[in-house]
Order: C-alpha cells, then structure tokens, then sequence
C-alpha cells in the first residue's frame, strides 16, 4: 500500500512540475551577456543599413547578404552587397562577414534559391571544391571583409551531398585559417548536428520558421522548439550562435488542417504593425512563444498574423542564454520597429 501511494505521489509531482513547465510563460528578463551579431540583407539596403548605422555599437559583427552563383556555377557579388561591406568598413565595424548561399540566377534573371544540383556540380571532385574555396577567398578580400559566411542551405537529407558539403567545410575551414580569415556556417535547424562538423568555424543554427510558408499559422520558434534546438547544438565543436528570426508571417484562409490554405507571406515588423494600426486590431502575446498574433477579415478573406517585437527576440534571447547560449545572431535589419529595444544582457 505504501509503495503503491508513494507511486501515485511521484506521478503527481511528475504531472505537477510537467505541467508547470509547459504552461510557463516566456518572457524577457536580466540574463548573462551575449555577443550580438545581425546581417543587412541586398534587396533591403536602404532599410538594413539605416538600421545597422543605429545598432552597430550593439554588434559584435555583421553580416553582407549575399554572394550567390551566375548561370555558369560562378561566384557572383550583387552591387548591393559590395555597398554593405564598404558601408561597414567606413562605420569602423572590425569584423564583416561576406555571406555566400547556394542561390543561382539563370541568364534571364531568374532566382533559383537553395538548389541542390547547384551544389553537386560545385563538389563534383576535390580540385572543384577547391576552386570554390578559391573563389570565396578572393571574393572576401575584394570587399575587405574579415571573414566568410558559408550559408548552403537545403540539402542535408541527401546522405551523400551531406559528406561532400562536410569534406568541402574542412577544405575552407583550413584555408581561412591559412589567410586569417574567421569563418562562420549557418545550419538549419533540422541538420544532423553529430554528422562531424571541423573544430575552428563558429556555427550558426538558425532558431526559425518552425512555422512559415511550409506550415500553419505559429510563431516562428517557441521554448520547447528552441530547448530541443539547444540540446542538439552539444554535439557541434566549438563556438555556437543561435540565430532568431525578427518579423513574421501572414495567412490567408487557412483551414481544416491546411486542406484549405491561401497565400502566405513574410511580413517585417513594421508591415506587421501597419497591419494592426489599420484594421484597429489589438494582438495578443502567446504565452509559449511570447510572439504576437491576431486575426481579422478583408474583402471576403480571412487573415492570421503571427510576429515578434523586441520583446519576443528578448524573451527567446533570456531561453538561449539561461541555456548556456553566449552568442545571438539576428536576421535581419531593415523593418524592425525597435531594433534598439533588444537587449545583450
């Protein structure tokens, strides 16, 4: 009887504690420091850069968005980026990043973001891994950054694509090394951490689109999800940042499940906030996510906004950092209502 009552006690403390932890609301609040570091993306310069200019005492680095591949698998700088970087450099920020996806654009124009193919023929054999490596090296130095931002993104299921991107890291690794380059590399957040990354780089795991385009309405990451995310990140040597997503999504008739689904998109915070201001809505804070979200109706349509103010990037910035998380990356500048109001401590 004793052993049988003892057993129910425990199950209540477990149901109890349980219970409390799920139901805990995330907020914002003093945590240890963390280095900050965000990126000015190319399509978005005017914003971005007034922005950086009034948070760059904030940032230990920067990141110029992007570099990205021509029709003939070349290494390509948009003009805007090349602005970033010079911008920067004359603001007397020390350290820059060029940041280099495996986006491609055909000769018409055309975008193709995050192929796969496009990274097969980049590591077809060592000397075309090697002449990649090259080219990031000279591409760096042009625009006098101080490192290289290796952000391949989309291709971590293919098991064999996997063990040449992890073969070509060793290879950059190793030469920024040998031309005093740092190196950083974004990982998403579904990617085999334990897959055996290089000693050297800092790693930067991207904490978001838990929901996004791919899903139902939500926020962009949650505690549970950036908890889980944080545990993984043991398995990755070396220095590790959390990346967290500012801004959000909007949905359009989302229903049953997602059998009925409008279009979705990206929203910056202050689209989010024109939104609010002009059909007189009052959002509401998630307690799991401590992101925002209201919905309303237009024209017939019925809409879902999920987003985050400084007060949700300081609330999931507290998480990481109680969690043992010293560095906080944030994409991006440009469209944030407050960017001043996030907080390094």
């Amino acid at each position: 009887m004793k052993r049988y009552l003892s057993l129910v006690a425990w199950g209540l403390s477990v149901f109890f504690l349980t219970g409390c932890a799920q139901g805990a609301v995330l907020q914002s609040g003093s945590h240890a420091p963390v280095e900050l570091s965000s990126w000015v993306a190319s399509w978005d310069t005017d914003k971005g850069l007034a922005e950086y200019r009034q948070f760059k005492n904030h940032l230990s680095s920067i990141g110029c968005f992007m570099a990205y591949y021509d029709s003939e698998d070349k290494l390509f700088i948009p003009a805007e980026t090349k602005e970033i970087a010079d911008f920067a450099r004359k603001e007397g920020h020390k350290q820059r990043y060029l940041t280099i996806t495996n986006d491609w654009q055909d000769k018409k124009g055309r975008q193709n973001p995050k192929d796969r193919d496009l990274l097969k023929r980049l590591f077809i054999n060592d000397e075309r891994k090697e002449e990649c490596v090259q080219e990031m090296l000279a591409a760096a130095k042009e625009l006098e950054c101080t490192g290289i931002e290796l952000d391949y993104e989309a291709f971590f299921k293919d098991k064999e694509l996997l063990q040449d991107y992890l073969s070509f890291t060793y290879k950059l690794s190793r030469a920024c090394i040998k031309e005093n380059l740092d190196l950083r590399i974004v990982l998403e957040p579904g990617m085999p951490m334990d897959a055996g990354f290089c000693k050297g780089p800092e790693y930067v795991v991207m904490f978001y689109n838990l929901h996004g385009k791919h899903s139902g309405p939500g926020a962009k990451a949650d505690a549970a999800f950036i908890q889980k995310t944080i545990g993984k990140m043991a398995a990755i040597p070396g220095r590790k940042s959390a990346a967290f997503a500012t801004g959000g999504c909007l949905w359009e008739d989302y229903g049953l499940l997602g059998l009925k689904k409008g279009p979705v998109r990206f929203v910056d915070e202050d689209e989010a906030a024109a939104l609010v201001q002009k059909h007189s809505l009052t959002p509401e804070r998630d307690a799991e996510s401590a992101a925002l979200h209201c919905q309303y109706e237009e024209n017939g349509h019925h809409y879902e906004l999920w987003y985050a103010d400084s007060e949700t990037i300081n609330a999931w910035i507290k998480l990481a950092a109680d969690n043992g998380i010293e560095r906080i990356s944030l994409w991006r500048l440009g469209g944030n209502t407050d960017i001043k109001a996030v907080k390094n401590r």
